[in-house]
């Protein structure tokens, strides 16, 4: 392996499962601009006031997504899964190729436990992950 590459060189699996793990838990951040909360406001026909005042909140100077009561976000549907899927923010569709999950092998083994699509389904190329964290970095 060159000092270049990544440990993920060969790529790693993954098939999104909707299983609703990644939308539950303890509370955080889902960052969402003003064209992703307009993409959602079209989709669910609800008008973006909405989407802004009762489906995220400002936090850290930025909107993000607001969670339920239980820590669920505010879109995780009763059978869990996304409402939003088509539209969903770019935090949510670079899934699971964080730096916070693909930083090392054992935090990708750490995703694995917690997520059904890590390491099954279509083969993700070296390239297409580091362009998805790249995307997160903007």
């Amino acid at each position: 392996m060159r000092i270049d590459e990544p440990w993920y060189k060969d790529g790693l699996k993954f098939k999104c499962t909707q299983c609703g793990n990644c939308c539950t838990g303890e509370p955080g951040y889902v960052w969402v601009t003003e064209e992703e909360m307009q993409a959602i406001a079209n989709f669910t026909k609800e008008p973006l006031e909405e989407v802004k005042q009762l489906r995220s909140r400002k936090a850290k100077g930025r909107y993000t997504l607001r969670e339920k009561a239980n820590g669920d976000c505010v879109y995780l549907g009763a059978g869990r899964g996304c409402t939003i899927y088509d539209v969903r923010p770019l935090q949510c569709r670079t899934w699971p190729f964080w730096e916070s999950t693909v930083g090392s092998p054992k935090a990708w083994e750490d995703t694995q436990k917690v997520c059904p699509g890590s390491g099954q389904g279509d083969l993700i190329s070296s390239e297409e992950i580091t362009m998805r964290l790249k995307q997160l970095k903007l």
